[in-house]
């Protein structure tokens, strides 16, 4: 294989993997806790962009497990994004070249 070819298949390698990125990066993720009753949704970037508490918990005056409940959602929705980018950036690589660095 000649040095440009390679280098041609690496920078056709970086814009798929920057477009994947964007993608990935708008993309949501939903997850729940305490069954259902605290929903949260967070970008592919790990941005948390909503968050639902069914108002029967507030009520209960469980202070820390409500804030307990809330991290673990909120950790589960970021969690789902960042799986999911490993899962798709890793598709780009060719087999036995393992995964992109920093994923």
């Amino acid at each position: 294989m000649n040095i440009m070819k390679m280098m041609k298949q690496a920078q056709d390698l970086q814009a798929k993997a920057a477009k994947l990125q964007t993608e990935l990066a708008a993309r949501q993720y939903t997850a729940e806790a305490a069954g259902g009753q605290i929903k949260t949704v967070a970008t592919g970037e790990g941005q948390l962009l909503s968050l639902k508490i069914d108002p029967a918990l507030v009520k209960e005056g469980d202070v820390e497990l409500l804030e307990d409940l809330i991290v673990t959602a909120v950790r589960e929705a970021i969690d789902k994004g960042k799986s999911d980018a490993a899962k798709e950036l890793g598709k780009l690589m060719p087999a036995g070249m393992g995964g992109l660095p920093g994923f």
